[in-house]
């Protein structure tokens, strides 16, 4: 004899879930972020929401997800709106919601209707989705969650590609100095990956927005914050090195007004006992001009004279002997 007196609850289908979804976020409006117990309820019901959503997306580890069922689900969410509304409310969502709602976010970025990735499409037509979530980095209650969002979105060539030319790319000067060590740290990393994760199109980027660029990135590289001047030294010398930026690197690196952080930069470059054949062809084929501009050149004030003349010596001398190698025209 059963002893049950309810009907296990009916799986919803993914339009079902879908509605629930959109639903249980539009009812995050502002009266009911006003009202304590209203706004408990609702955020439950979105979590609820969103931990169904993580298993018809992921599975629950013993049964795979039905990917028909996956396919139709990221359409619809595409279809009704659901992402401006994901993004939007996340200033509003308790920790379990977010932490839900970025894994959630890495899954449907990855999925296809048919040959087409809905969600990137999605966001490359509605490309003020990006914008808002770089902005997000200036609430730091939310401003790690949207990172990875951010850089999953970045993982993407259309989507990086407008974030770097968006003037909201500019505010990662800001955000990698930001008081927040968490925060800076996890600016940075969203900026590295912008910088680093597409070659071809950073390359066009750099050639387009050469001076603006490298105005702000002299200012990370001559920063008061130790961190952050080791990391930009790191990531200049990275991307710096990829082939398609090897007209960037030689305009760089002769350059008059960088020739200060250059020498930093140098010391990287010249010091590596492995350095790249493209590198020893630049040194050589520059080393006129560098010799001549590293004799003239001073230190700053307030900096060690002897410790910089050591180091201007020793640069001088690996680029006098690199430009004396044979083969290397």
């Amino acid at each position: 004899m059963s002893f049950s007196f309810f009907k296990p609850s009916r799986p919803k289908s993914p339009q079902e879930l879908v509605k629930a979804i959109k639903n249980s976020l539009m009812a995050l409006d502002s009266k009911t972020v006003a009202e304590v117990q209203s706004l408990k309820k609702a955020l439950e019901e979105v979590e609820k929401n969103f931990v169904t959503l993580k298993l018809m997306l992921c599975g629950d580890g013993e049964v795979e997800p039905n990917m028909d069922q996956v396919s139709q689900l990221t359409l619809d969410i595409c279809k009704e709106d659901v992402l401006p509304l994901l993004i939007h409310k996340l200033p509003i969502l308790g920790w379990e919601g977010r932490k839900d709602l970025v894994h959630c976010w890495s899954m449907l970025l990855k999925q296809k209707f048919g040959s087409t990735c809905c969600c990137v499409e999605y966001l490359e037509n509605h490309s003020e989705l990006l914008d808002f979530l770089v902005v997000c980095y200036d609430n730091k209650e939310i401003a790690l969650n949207c990172g990875n969002m951010l850089r999953e979105c970045i993982k993407l060539p259309t989507l990086a590609k407008y974030i770097l030319e968006s003037p909201s790319f500019e505010l990662f000067f800001k955000y990698v100095e930001l008081p927040n060590f968490d925060v800076a740290s996890d600016a940075f990393s969203t900026f590295k990956d912008l910088l680093t994760k597409h070659e071809t199109a950073v390359s066009e980027f750099l050639t387009a927005h050469y001076d603006e660029f490298f105005e702000q990135y002299e200012k990370l590289l001559t920063s008061s914050n130790y961190v952050t001047r080791r990391q930009s030294l790191k990531l200049i010398s990275e991307f710096l090195l990829e082939s398609p930026n090897s007209h960037i690197m030689k305009r760089y690196i002769v350059e008059v007004r960088y020739l200060k952080v250059m020498m930093t930069l140098l010391k990287v470059f010249v010091a590596n006992p492995n350095k790249p054949r493209e590198i020893k062809v630049i040194l050589a084929k520059n080393h006129e001009r560098l010799l001549d501009l590293l004799q003239n050149l001073s230190p700053g004030k307030g900096a060690d004279d002897d410790q910089f003349e050591e180091e201007k010596e020793l640069i001088i001398k690996e680029i006098d002997r690199v430009s004396r190698m044979p083969n290397l025209e």
